[in-house]
């Protein structure tokens, strides 16, 4: 693992900067929302994976390529439409052959068995921010507020791009109160095509006659930092622990590294010199 003296930081920051990528130019930036402003969500992945271990090995034993195999999917694929990695669910039954295919589900089926599992500690914790047992500091990313709040100062318009589905990211935007922050907040639909985080970043540079730079992309998965250099955008990436929701999870930053992020931080409690970096004309 890369040590932290061969990485190059803001000074005085944790903010790390891995490419000098062209800033002053952002008008645009899209946030995915579970694990880079939500913690709401937090261990889906520790859900997702028995779900998939338990789908693939039916009634037969457990084994370890099955499991490497569930936690390389998951790692692969995080930021994605939930849809999707439940497509993939389904390959991965199929080709281990260990179901009978009269007892397999589809994608929709599968994702509707891990929804309901995910779906009994996001309800526990609404509840219990609802009762005073959680403050709205323990649902969010640390400094995820301010930041938000910063570059409203900015001539930006942000917006939500999640894999989670539209209806749920949008009442739990609401429920860590930044609904507000944004103009729109997509989520995914019914089918993959409707709203893939490719075909929005696509659509919003179309519809805004944008060039890449003037696009800035924050997430804590690989999938919407791809999307965005594939257009010419900028990404940040966000390598929070969730347990703690701050500080760096350095597995997390390795995954973003690789997905091609410019800047790396471990969390939004240096808001205020991260948007200073991200836009040095107003700084």
């Amino acid at each position: 693992m890369t040590s932290r003296e061969t990485r190059r930081f803001l000074p005085g920051t944790q903010i790390e900067i891995v490419n000098d990528a062209p800033l002053g130019r952002i008008k645009h930036v899209l946030f995915d929302f579970d694990g880079t402003i939500s913690l709401l969500r937090e261990g889906w992945q520790r859900i997702m994976a028995p779900v998939c271990i338990e789908m693939i090995c039916g009634d037969t034993p457990v084994t370890p390529d099955v499991e490497h195999e569930v936690h390389e999917m998951i790692e692969e694929t995080t930021g994605i439409n939930t849809i999707l990695q439940m497509e993939r669910l389904v390959e991965m039954v199929r080709a281990h052959g260990r179901v009978p295919e009269d007892k397999m589900l589809d994608a929709h089926g599968y994702k509707k068995v891990y929804n309901d599992r995910l779906m009994v500690p996001v309800r526990d914790r609404i509840a219990r921010l609802e009762r005073g047992e959680l403050t709205l500091d323990q649902v969010r990313v640390r400094g995820a507020v301010e930041f938000l709040e910063l570059l409203t100062k900015q001539d930006v318009t942000m917006y939500v791009f999640s894999g989670t589905d539209r209806d749920d990211v949008r009442n739990e935007a609401h429920v860590v109160q930044v609904d507000d922050y944004f103009v729109e907040i997509w989520g995914a639909l019914r089918t993959y095509e409707e709203s893939s985080k490719e075909k929005i970043i696509r659509e919003l540079m179309a519809e805004h006659n944008l060039s890449g730079p003037e696009v800035l992309a924050v997430g804590d998965g690989p999938v919407e930092l791809r999307n965005v250099k594939e257009y010419g955008g900028i990404a940040l990436g966000v390598a929070t622990d969730e347990v703690k929701g701050h500080g760096w999870n350095e597995s997390k930053r390795t995954r973003l590294l690789r997905a091609g992020a410019d800047i790396l931080v471990p969390d939004f409690a240096e808001a205020a010199a991260l948007a200073s970096y991200l836009f040095p004309q107003k700084s």
